[in-house]
């Protein structure tokens, strides 16, 4: 047997990673590129990006290797979810899609609610209307861009722009699918009474499959782009959590996984649609078929390191950092971290909360300030993780984790203390495009399914268990608790009279 291609077009670079039979990675390739905030709270990305970035990544890993383009026996995709991307009859590009984690649609999210009802909204797709979803930045398109929204005939997710170019073809993997708010969770397919409800044209949605199902092969355009063979065959893949879930192995009932990268992710995979019922953690179609999943997400994760780093630290090492942190004590001596940076979706479904320090004494250093940081990102993923177990998720005693985040000793620690549970390391740090190239292999027929392909390539290695600080962590969870709810009108207020006007854009190019 050849290789497989995993391929991961994230909201800051697209990865392509080679895998061979025996799950070890081959080589990998990476271009980066640029995301566009052109408000406060918005966040767009030229769609374009995707697939110069794919064609770059790709050739950059068949030349690091040595690889020829025959050698790939299938391709697997990934990317961030949730982006709203429009095409128009001739698929070309309408306007900049809008991103996972724009935050300019709370007026939108209340119209969803009205139309299709609350609770039945979230009985229906297992989710609540938050802004990061796709559902909502349709309707904001509507409302405030008329002339774009005349154009629409189509409606993808990023990997999905990404698929086009490759194969041609409309398609869409389940997993990604039900993350739009669009989804009938336990039926698998698109909701005929949500979209009804909003008033959206079931033939702008394309087909959907499970994720290691061939959706297309590469066309002899894209072939010529990428030095990929024609004919190679693309399988649906997933949204870039349920293909970290695949990457780590977290494919049965009661396995936990813990993506630690610009967003924080709890997953927890189950074998029937369960939901929390007022929606504020996800639930999820899997990658796997017959598989659904839970997910905490909070939108700032590493991301507020790297914030706490850039604003207060300029240049300074994340590792030094974070060693320096360790000489605090546990519960940063009474300072807490609000990490809500960018709003927040789990467990406060709020785009106008914020971050804050709380308990700043003159006894409180840089060592402290770090420290806080990073147990705020952990209690923030504890309050999804309880509110998961609340829904009917059994209590994990190990969480298989990956992302940058995971390199710090201590932040592992924090993180095993924090949530209660040992964590665990995977063979491979590239989970997302990992996973992808799981997926390939199985609809290569490398494998008879998703939990045989994890089974045998992936391997964990013990990262960290609880110590003696968990009791004075739960002391101070329980603080941290109270903290959103006093704070959450001040949050409210702060933010009346900031009016976010849209911005003409130039439509961008087309694949």
């Amino acid at each position: 047997m050849g290789l497989v291609l995993g391929i991961d077009s994230s909201t800051t670079a697209t990865k392509a990673v080679l895998v061979d039979p025996e799950g070890t990675v081959a080589g990998i390739g990476v271009a980066e590129y640029d995301v566009r905030l052109p408000h406060p709270l918005w966040s767009e990305q030229d769609p374009a990006l995707w697939w110069t970035g794919t064609q770059a990544a790709i050739r950059s890993v068949l030349a690091v290797t040595g690889v020829p383009g025959s050698d790939i026996e299938a391709v697997g995709l990934t990317g961030q979810m949730h982006g709203a991307v429009l095409l128009d009859r001739s698929r070309a590009v309408i306007r900049p899609a809008i991103l996972w984690n724009d935050q300019r649609t709370a007026a939108e999210c209340d119209e969803i609610r009205e139309r299709v009802g609350a609770a039945r909204l979230v009985e229906l797709t297992g989710n609540d209307a938050v802004t990061g979803l796709t559902a909502p930045k349709l309707l904001w398109v509507r409302r405030h861009e008329p002339e774009a929204w005349r154009r629409l005939a189509h409606v993808l997710l990023p990997k999905d722009y990404v698929r086009l170019c490759l194969t041609g073809d409309l398609a869409m993997d389940r997993a990604d699918g039900s993350g739009t708010g669009l989804f009938d969770l336990a039926a698998r397919r698109w909701s005929p009474e949500v979209l009804a409800a909003l008033d959206l044209d079931p033939a702008w949605f394309p087909p959907t499959h499970e994720g290691p199902v061939v959706t297309g092969t590469i066309s002899a355009a894209a072939a010529e782009a990428t030095d990929l063979v024609a004919g190679t065959p693309v399988v649906a893949g997933g949204g870039d959590q349920a293909a970290n879930a695949v990457g780590v192995g977290a494919v049965a009932e009661g396995t936990v996984a813990l993506s630690l990268g610009t967003s924080g992710v709890i997953f927890a995979t189950t074998d029937r649609p369960i939901h929390e019922a007022q929606g504020r953690v996800h639930a999820f179609c899997h990658a796997v078929p017959d598989r659904w999943h839970l997910m905490s997400v909070m939108l700032s994760a590493a991301g507020s390191l790297r914030w706490f780093r850039d604003a207060l630290a300029p240049g300074e090492d994340f590792g030094a950092l974070a060693a320096e942190a360790g000489a605090a004590r546990a519960a940063a001596d009474g300072l807490f971290f609000l990490p809500y940076l960018s709003g927040e979706r789990s467990p406060h479904p709020d785009p106008l909360a914020r971050g804050a320090f709380v308990g700043l004494t003159l006894q409180h250093d840089r060592r402290h300030l770090t420290r806080a940081v990073l147990e705020g990102v952990a209690f923030g993923l504890r309050d999804g993780l309880d509110l998961m177990l609340a829904a009917g998720m059994a209590r994990p005693s190990e969480i298989r984790a990956s992302g940058g985040g995971l390199a710090s000793p201590l932040w592992r620690q924090i993180l095993a203390d924090i949530l209660e549970a040992d964590l665990v390391t995977t063979s491979t740090t590239e989970g997302a495009a990992f996973g992808a190239a799981v997926l390939a292999a199985v609809g290569r027929g490398w494998f008879r399914d998703v939990p045989a392909a994890a089974a045998a390539l992936v391997r964990t290695t013990p990262a960290a268990s609880p110590g003696p600080d968990r009791a004075a962590y739960a002391a101070a969870h329980a603080a941290y608790r109270e903290l959103y709810p006093a704070l959450a009108p001040v949050f409210h207020r702060a933010s009346q009279g900031r009016r976010l006007e849209p911005r003409g854009a130039s439509p961008a190019r087309s694949c």
